[in-house]
């Protein structure tokens, strides 16, 4: 893929934000995952599993909107963006989204853990989970509906991506924490929450072409590589760990790093994507050729 820009300069300005995003992209995803697991454990009557799971959701949940005004700098402009419901936002509504899951998550493990709530927690169970579901992969939605090229153009396979990593970490965390006997559940969510991140993830550096060359350079290249050797094979030996603690102990650890590195390598080619102005360029140029409707110079720039 060739283009350049006037100059060289970048043609889409970097993302403003901050190293606290990328643990919020995994914060949601994991808070949503372990809600829907909670909520299926209780289901079946597993109360152990169950108990742990809504724990696991409680946390991640209440660290997200933390994670979040760290990054905005003031907790006014989080609050102020409830103020309005715009679905043409997903900012907005990812902000609506996490604060009703951690809402629904708040009574749901209150009842759980330690019997409040009475109805409204019993209640809010069903809740959480049907909120989990979108809250594991709004974040996708919120980088693939920017103008960054690597994350715009992979809109189709990021959400799968968050949402088989979300799967396979909530499924590792319970698993850590629940005994090997009541655990058979979260081991086996751990293995098809890591078998969907893997093929969504391949799918998605396969249709990127040289679109994706972020995730196979730089500091989000090595990321990418580290994300899948640890991440992948953590998954595998929790799923396939059976009642070994040792087993579930060391790929579970190893399945949240790599889910937190996937989301870092996401994070991380956004900016090198940003950075390269034939990254942007590019697409574009490929895009007016398909549809001719423009001319080209010899150094890439549209003319009309």
């Amino acid at each position: 893929m060739s283009g350049r820009s006037y100059y060289g300069h970048p043609v889409v300005k970097p993302p403003v934000w901050k190293p606290e995003v990328p643990f919020y992209l995994f914060t949601g995803g994991l808070a949503g995952a372990s809600a829907g697991l909670a909520f299926g454990a209780s289901l079946t009557g597993d109360r152990e599993l169950e108990r742990r799971a809504w724990a696991v959701s409680l946390v991640a949940v209440a660290a997200s909107p933390v994670l979040l005004i760290a990054d905005l700098g003031k907790p006014g402009r989080f609050y102020n963006m409830l103020r309005v419901f715009k679905v043409t936002s997903p900012m907005n509504v990812g902000s609506w989204l996490l604060a009703a899951a951690g809402g629904a998550t708040g009574l749901a493990a209150g009842h759980a853990l330690l019997g409040w709530f009475g109805r409204s927690g019993q209640a809010a169970k069903p809740a959480a989970a049907a909120l989990g579901m979108p809250l594991t992969t709004y974040t996708a939605v919120l980088l693939s509906n920017t103008s960054i090229p690597v994350w715009h153009e992979a809109r189709r396979e990021l959400p799968f991506v968050f949402a088989g990593g979300s799967v396979a970490s909530a499924g590792a965390a319970a698993a850590l924490l629940t005994p090997p006997e009541r655990a058979g559940p979260a081991r086996r969510l751990t293995l098809l929450g890591t078998a969907l991140e893997a093929c969504a993830v391949l799918l998605m550096e396969r249709r990127l072409g040289e679109l994706g060359e972020p995730y196979r350079q730089g500091t989000a290249g090595r990321l990418t590589r580290l994300a899948k050797a640890v991440g992948w094979s953590g998954g595998l030996a929790v799923g396939l760990a059976g009642r070994r603690r040792g087993a579930v102990i060391g790929g579970g650890v190893a399945a949240l790093a790599g889910a937190v590195l996937e989301r870092w390598s996401v994070f991380r080619a956004g900016f090198q994507s940003a950075q390269d102005p034939k990254h942007t360029v590019g697409p574009q140029r490929r895009r007016m050729e398909e549809q001719g409707s423009l001319a080209f110079s010899p150094g890439g720039i549209p003319q009309t």
